[in-house]
């Protein structure tokens, strides 16, 4: 899905098409990627629950993919890892503004490779000279990096840390820089941070200023409206809510 982000909306379209027609109730979502384990698993139940239903799955940065609904990508659902990219498309008019609703919060967590000793255990010690490479989500684009410069600002350590900077695409993948140990701390969600216990630590919370909700809607572009709103409603409801909370989320 990387790849599919980085080509932008229409390399998806394409993508799509090549699968074959799309059947009456099949519908796309494109969600955040620290959402791929809940949401795969929420897919599952809705379909045995709607066995006309069929659910596919993108999932890749918010920002990334607001941008290939922009560009005209055909996805009837929208799930962001933050407010903010959710803003910005309903400014766009890309969502359908009623069915906008948060189903999920999470928090911002600093790890480290359990492999070896922690090598902060506060957003301060980042700075030390020992620390010298640390993954982060694209604050342009991935939430969990946006948060998490924003929390090195406010702090007074951006420019102390920045050239220690390695960016990822997406969280999972800041997510599997630490766990392959190939940096020295990383930010990442707690629930990513859980998928990953054998292998990585988390060493502190980090303060974003408030909590981290996850926002979900109806793409107004969308040719399965019902569908999409069924799923949304599934995801809202006491099921989907069972899974997110299973998988370390949340309630909003």
């Amino acid at each position: 899905m990387l790849r599919l982000a980085r080509s932008g909306g229409f390399a998806f379209a394409l993508a799509l098409g090549a699968c074959g027609a799309a059947t009456a109730q099949e519908i796309t979502v494109s969600a955040a990627a620290s959402l791929q384990s809940a949401l795969r698993e929420v897919g599952l139940a809705f379909e045995a629950a709607t066995p006309a239903a069929k659910v596919r799955f993108n999932f890749a940065a918010s920002g990334a993919l607001l941008a290939q609904i922009a560009q005209g990508a055909p996805v009837d659902v929208f799930a962001s890892a933050d407010a903010d990219t959710m803003d910005r498309a309903q400014r766009q008019h890309l969502i359908a503004e009623a069915t906008r609703a948060d189903f999920a919060a999470n928090q911002l967590v600093l790890v480290s490779p359990l492999a070896r000793p922690a090598a902060a255990r506060a957003l301060a010690e980042l700075a030390q000279p020992a620390v010298r490479r640390i993954a982060i989500g694209s604050p342009a684009t991935v939430p969990a990096g946006h948060y998490a410069k924003a929390a090195l600002e406010r702090a007074g350590l951006w420019a102390a840390v920045a050239p220690k900077l390695v960016y990822a695409e997406n969280v999972r993948q800041s997510l599997n820089y630490v766990s392959r140990d190939e940096v020295d701390a990383a930010f990442v969600y707690r629930t990513d941070a859980l998928l990953e216990a054998a292998r990585v630590r988390i060493d502190a919370p980090v303060d974003v200023g408030g909590e981290i909700r996850y926002p979900i809607a109806v793409v107004a572009a969308t040719k399965q409206a019902d569908a999409a709103a069924a799923f949304t409603r599934f995801v809202l409801g006491p099921a989907g809510r069972a899974v997110l909370e299973r998988h370390g989320f949340k309630r909003p």
